[in-house]
């Protein structure tokens, strides 16, 4: 059954969405760690990535939270909308977060783990990602691009 708006009329950007989440922290982008994180905002990164939707022909439904369950919430809501794919910065949950685990292999639709820098050079604690165990693949390490790549690895679903 295809999804409809509230007025229960077709959804024509069902199948064309791509929902971003984002974690812990990342609303203080541009402000928090930039020799680690870039000096690009979330919304530096939203524009970049609703530019490049469109060139795509997809939608960004973009998105943040400190508050784990409504990450939890919005992976269950994507698949429910018929969303096209989920990219997820998970933040600090990407190593601590078995519910985002399980709700990532609960859903069918596709999920692309990012990460502005890449995990695997910084502490040992973050080399371990919940989140990368049941995503469909992963991006880090490129920054902000990082989002643009996920959403071109999107767009070829």
């Amino acid at each position: 059954m295809p999804a409809t708006s509230q007025d229960n009329t077709p959804d024509v950007s069902a199948g064309t969405t791509v929902f971003v989440l984002n974690g812990p922290n990342l609303n203080l982008l541009g402000m928090r760690e930039p020799a680690i994180y870039g000096s690009d905002t979330l919304d530096d990164i939203a524009g970049m990535l609703e530019d490049r939707a469109r060139e795509l022909g997809l939608h960004i439904d973009m998105r943040q939270s400190n508050h784990e369950g409504h990450l939890v919430d919005w992976l269950h809501e994507a698949q429910a909308s018929g969303a096209k794919a989920v990219l997820i910065n998970a933040g600090a949950y990407t190593h601590t977060s078995v519910a985002l685990h399980d709700a990532i292999k609960a859903i069918r639709t596709p999920v692309i783990e990012i990460h502005l820098s890449n995990p695997h050079t910084r502490e040992p604690f973050r080399h371990k990602s919940f989140v990368g165990m049941a995503a469909k693949g992963s991006i880090a390490g490129f920054g902000a691009r990082s989002y643009l790549l996920g959403l071109e690895a999107a767009a070829g679903l």
